[in-house]
């Protein structure tokens, strides 16, 4: 996760900060902070959706060598991946509760990949 921030980091700089930068010199003004929120949640969700959906996989997942599948090992249907990453918000908002999960879940999935029909796996 450390290493899909530093990722997001460059995501987020290019597809949120220069245009609301822009957007602010040019009109000397800033979107009401919901709208920013919003946009952060669509700018991630295409990020995350469009690599799960094409190959399962962030490229912080290559590099560690893991892959999001179907609970049934299928590829990822559009509305699990939309599922999965809106129950991750939480899940990890909220003290990290879904992440710890793990330790005592009976597979070691995180909640929102339980209740999303998702799982992790090592190549």
């Amino acid at each position: 996760m450390l290493y899909e921030s530093f990722l997001l980091l460059g995501v987020l700089s290019v597809a949120f900060v220069v245009p609301h930068l822009l957007l602010g010199m040019a009109r000397k003004a800033a979107l009401p902070g919901p709208l920013l929120w919003l946009h952060v949640f669509i700018v991630l969700l295409a990020y995350f959706g469009w690599l799960w959906k094409r190959s399962g996989q962030t490229l912080a997942m290559q590099t560690w060598k893991i892959k999001l599948v179907s609970a049934n090992g299928m590829p990822l249907t559009t509305r699990q991946i939309f599922l999965r990453f809106c129950l991750a918000w939480p899940s990890l908002l909220g003290c990290g509760i879904g992440i710890l999960w793990a330790l005592f879940d009976r597979d070691r999935q995180f909640l929102h990949d339980r209740l999303a029909g998702t799982r992790l796996i090592r190549l």
